[in-house]
């Protein structure tokens, strides 16, 4: 049967502890795998600007023995579902490759791809959710810190759909999960209550709070993101003087427990959401996870496309 990674929660519990299992092996035993996808295509489809994604699904499905496919969409009509439908994408591309990775603006394209398409849909990005970045991010997190379970993520920032995946994935492995915004730049509140439903099957704590000092207050981890994603540069300028107080500086750490490492996706704004001397700190594990895209996406394309 099919399956697809849509979202963080399309796979259970166990199956993200065995993927972090088998991404932490493809990393030690490189040479391994490098057959496991061989001779199978991967379908990479941009809208938006990449390098992490780009570089690592493309870098990853080499090392697997596959091939890769880029098509990046340069404008608006050139884009799946306005030059040609969904529908008939899906049923073009099922035909030649052995799977489908797509970075989007709406949400909505990659699930109605996975409904029509009989080979593996992989969501890259989208303005909902970004679960691969969730995965790399709690792999890491489960390589530095051991088992996750009670410990406590705090994402300091805009609502966004970084947030969106950290609750979710936080809430699937029992990680209690604060998020602190400023009002109005809370998470959507659709994601926000499937986080808080999944939450109550493992125990752990999902929170959203405005005052940042509260929130890390004992944080394993503290995350940060950019102000304003792709599609908000209008909204920069105003953005930057609203965030100010949820700057992730020396001062705001302190308030973390002494050893909790600090995490962004990526690109980091330096001077915006988080201090050179933050990002540039003993505690800092950024390029860990910028690593760790490349091997936990190997881990799921493996498990999906083979």
């Amino acid at each position: 049967m099919k399956k697809d990674f849509i979202s963080v929660s399309d796979f259970t519990q166990t199956e993200i502890i065995d993927t972090f299992k088998l991404a932490i092996d493809m990393k030690q035993n490189k040479e391994k795998y490098s057959e496991g996808l061989k001779g199978k295509g991967l379908f990479i489809y941009f809208e938006k600007d990449s390098l992490r994604t780009r570089v690592s699904f493309d870098v990853g499905i080499h090392e697997l023995g596959g091939y890769s496919v880029v098509v990046v969409a340069a404008n608006e009509s050139s884009r799946i579902g306005t030059r040609e439908s969904i529908y008939d994408v899906a049923k073009n591309l099922e035909r030649m490759v052995g799977g489908i990775m797509m970075r989007t603006f709406s949400h909505s394209k990659v699930v109605d791809m996975a409904i029509h398409s009989r080979i593996p849909v992989i969501n890259g990005l989208t303005d909902y959710s970004h679960p691969c970045q969730a995965m790399a991010d709690y792999l890491t997190f489960y390589e530095k810190k051991g088992d996750l379970k009670g410990k406590k993520l705090c994402y300091v920032g805009d609502g966004n759909n970084v947030a969106h995946s950290l609750m979710e994935a936080g809430a699937i492995l029992g990680v209690n999960v604060t998020i602190s915004t400023p009002k109005g730049y809370e998470p959507n509140l659709i994601a926000f209550q499937e986080a808080e439903a999944l939450a109550k099957e493992t125990g752990s704590k999902i929170k959203v709070v405005h005052n940042p000092i509260e929130a890390i207050k004992d944080a394993d981890a503290v995350y940060t993101d950019v102000w304003a994603s792709m599609g908000q540069e209008s909204e920069a300028a105003m953005r930057k003087k609203i965030f100010a107080p949820y700057q992730v500086n020396d001062e705001l750490m302190s308030y973390a427990k002494s050893d909790a490492i600090f995490m962004h996706c990526l690109p980091a704004h330096r001077g915006d959401e988080v201090t050179d001397s933050v990002i540039d700190s003993e505690n800092s594990v950024v390029f860990d996870e910028a690593e760790n895209r490349l091997h936990v996406q190997k881990a799921i394309m493996f498990q999906l496309m083979k």
